[in-house]
């Protein structure tokens, strides 16, 4: 009986574990963006953060209708189950400027709705050429894509991760450095830009802020 009641109390003192958070990564692209995000997930470890793609595609005001939908759709299954972690703690569409139609009303519905953007312009191989060296100049897809080839090569359409190790904070300096500099010369968003380290960071937060939180909660 003493042995019982002592597991008991072991089990009762046994501290609760943060649920890992929930973000959703609805991305444009069929094959780069998805598999970057799933290497990054892999590469990092990040074992605590869900990162949910889907990589069915589509057009900026597309992807970020089905965003919405697939919000919706999670809020009404967490009041369904009664279970708030099945809601998305944060949504994030990833798509390019490119020459794609009713980009500012896509950006209009992402606010009313609270979902985040990665944008990058003109295609999300700006975010991958950072990793290698700065660029300032006004810059067209296929021509980025080749500069990134001439860094990587075989580089086609999924990136080797591994040919950027070691980079990723260059690539963060890079890229901030280059969002202030367009902002100075009153081209916030414009052409070259990117937006995907502001995803990679948050995903990074959170991952580390969630094993702080547990580490904590242990050592009660």
């Amino acid at each position: 009986m003493a042995k019982r009641r002592q597991d008991d109390s072991i089990r009762r003192r046994r501290p609760n574990l943060q649920p890992r958070s929930r973000i959703l990564v609805v991305c444009e692209g069929r094959v780069t963006e998805p598999d970057y995000f799933r290497a990054l997930g892999r590469r990092e470890r990040i074992k605590l953060i869900e990162v949910v793609v889907n990589d069915e595609g589509g057009v900026p005001k597309t992807l970020v209708e089905r965003a919405v939908q697939l919000k919706k759709s999670a809020d009404r299954e967490a009041r369904r189950m009664n279970d708030r972690f099945l809601r998305y703690d944060e949504i994030w569409c990833v798509f390019d400027i490119d020459a794609h139609p009713n980009v500012a009303q896509a950006k209009q519905q992402a606010r009313d709705n609270t979902i985040l953007l990665a944008v990058s312009n003109p295609c999300f191989e700006v975010w991958i050429l950072l990793h290698f060296q700065d660029q300032r100049g006004h810059v067209e897809r296929h021509t980025v894509q080749g500069i990134c080839r001439g860094h990587i090569p075989g580089f086609v359409k999924s990136v080797p991760f591994s040919a950027l190790d070691g980079r990723y904070e260059e690539a963060v300096a890079r890229a901030t450095a280059l969002e202030k500099w367009q902002i100075e010369c009153g081209r916030a968003g414009g052409n070259p830009s990117t937006d995907v380290h502001k995803l990679t960071e948050r995903i990074r937060r959170l991952a580390a802020d969630t094993v702080v939180s547990n580490l904590l909660r242990l050592r009660q």
